[in-house]
């Protein structure tokens, strides 16, 4: 068996700056040949966040429940989005949806495990370890996409209409019932640290986060075209 042709990947890469595409090339080549994988390992992390949704689910009204599993539809979003790609139908606002999703879920889990560390010591030690890292993959797998897109102007659209939707869904405006963030392990209007209370914590990374991916889209789609007209084509071969 050649381990070595498992980094080596016949899909172009486009040259783009290591601030859109920080993965090394060998990584990117080993996730698109083992894409897969990838795919069955977002649908396992994607049943096992429905289920820890479980308790949210049933104090949440029915016609709001897919604003509850923030992280599993992320990872369904990507698995879809490879899928689709594999099978030779790739499509442009799936993936946009899996960059945005697994970008702003995967950190804000990291983002407020590190703010409320001590607030979540009533979970096993390996079980925050497990989802420190998983969600911490999210946003790593996020950045092998450009591989398989153009991260086109409506796709990014689709998912900043879908993301801006759900972060004020879940922080601001709850439309049924109460706001359908992810549990926090403390009280919402609970102090924390600079004045702030556990929600303003939870919004101000959630926020960030989505500003940070429509940047991140933007100038990937930016770059792409730069690349395009160096290299004297106008898009993907």
């Amino acid at each position: 068996m050649n381990l070595g042709g498992l980094f080596e990947s016949d899909v172009p890469r486009d040259d783009l700056p290591r601030y859109v595409a920080p993965l090394a090339e060998p990584l990117e080549n080993l996730a698109l040949t083992l894409a897969w994988p990838i795919v069955l390992v977002n649908l396992v992390g994607t049943a096992f966040g429905f289920y820890y949704y479980g308790f949210q689910f049933a104090r949440t009204p029915v016609e709001m429940w897919i604003f509850v599993p923030d992280s599993p539809v992320a990872t369904l979003f990507i698995a879809l989005a490879l899928a689709a790609w594999k099978l030779g139908h790739p499509q442009e606002w799936l993936t946009a949806l899996a960059f945005f999703g697994n970008i702003i879920l995967g950190g804000w889990t990291v983002w407020v495990h590190l703010a409320f560390w001590a607030d979540f010591s009533y979970l096993h030690p390996a079980m925050r370890q497990f989802l420190i890292w998983s969600h911490a993959a999210m946003v790593l797998q996020a950045f092998f996409l450009h591989r398989i897109s153009e991260f086109s102007p409506a796709a990014v659209g689709v998912a900043t209409v879908w993301y801006a939707v759900d972060t004020t869904v879940d922080y601001f405006v709850p439309v049924r019932g109460e706001l359908h963030h992810t549990f926090l392990p403390l009280a919402r209007d609970e102090p924390v640290f600079l004045g702030a209370n556990a929600l303003g914590v939870a919004v101000a990374g959630a926020v960030l986060l989505l500003m940070l991916a429509l940047y991140l889209a933007m100038l990937t789609r930016v770059e792409k075209e730069r690349a395009w007209r160096d290299s004297g084509r106008a898009g993907r071969p």
